[in-house]
């Protein structure tokens, strides 16, 4: 018996019903779609702060519905959205360090990683802490090419640096996580 339920629509029969017609349901499936890839970006792009990636992540999308119609289909849809939601994190993240941010010494910090691993997988929690304590800019590169699997080419091209500054610090970064994580040595004066 033939299946009587539409076949899913691809990205592009989406994008174009949005962009023709503003149908909340086209946007509504894109935004499922693809958000799930994302946010795993947005926090790791942040450190790990969720209330900063779904912010970053709500603005991506404001933005991506506000361009739809000159996306041009030279690269994935993926890779578009990727490549929006880390310039948000970028002017997010220049903002940030121009105000002043008040810590409140009498409270735990946040450990949001606890939530996304199961507590008993100590590697990837240490792994996930070593990269949140990386410098901005080493972390954007880490995950970008190490998790997100962008070239060095199209690093440079969606931050705005030379390739070989992609490839400077993702070796700095790989050399810092390899610090943090390596198992602690016995007394050096021995």
């Amino acid at each position: 018996m033939p299946s009587t339920e539409p076949a899913p629509r691809d990205d592009g029969e989406l994008v174009g019903d949005y962009v023709r017609e503003r149908t909340e349901a086209a946007f509504r499936e894109l935004y499922r779609r693809h958000t799930p890839r994302l946010y795993p970006v947005a926090l790791r792009l942040t450190a790990w702060d969720a209330h900063e990636a779904e912010e970053i992540l709500q603005e991506t999308w404001i933005r991506a519905a506000a361009k739809l119609a000159e996306f041009r289909w030279l690269s994935s849809l993926p890779t578009w959205l990727r490549a929006v939601l880390v310039n948000v994190a970028r002017e997010r993240g220049r903002d940030r360090r121009r105000r002043p941010t008040l810590v409140a010494l009498d409270e735990p910090p946040d450990e949001p990683w606890t939530v996304y691993y199961d507590a008993t997988d100590v590697g990837a929690i240490d792994l996930e802490r070593a990269l949140a304590e990386l410098p901005d800019g080493f972390r954007r590169v880490v995950v970008l090419h190490d998790v997100e699997g962008l070239t060095h080419a199209e690093i440079g091209r969606l931050l705005g640096i030379e390739e070989g500054t992609s490839k400077s610090q993702l070796s700095k970064a790989r050399r810092r996580l390899r610090e943090r994580l390596a198992p602690p040595t016995g007394d050096p004066r021995r």
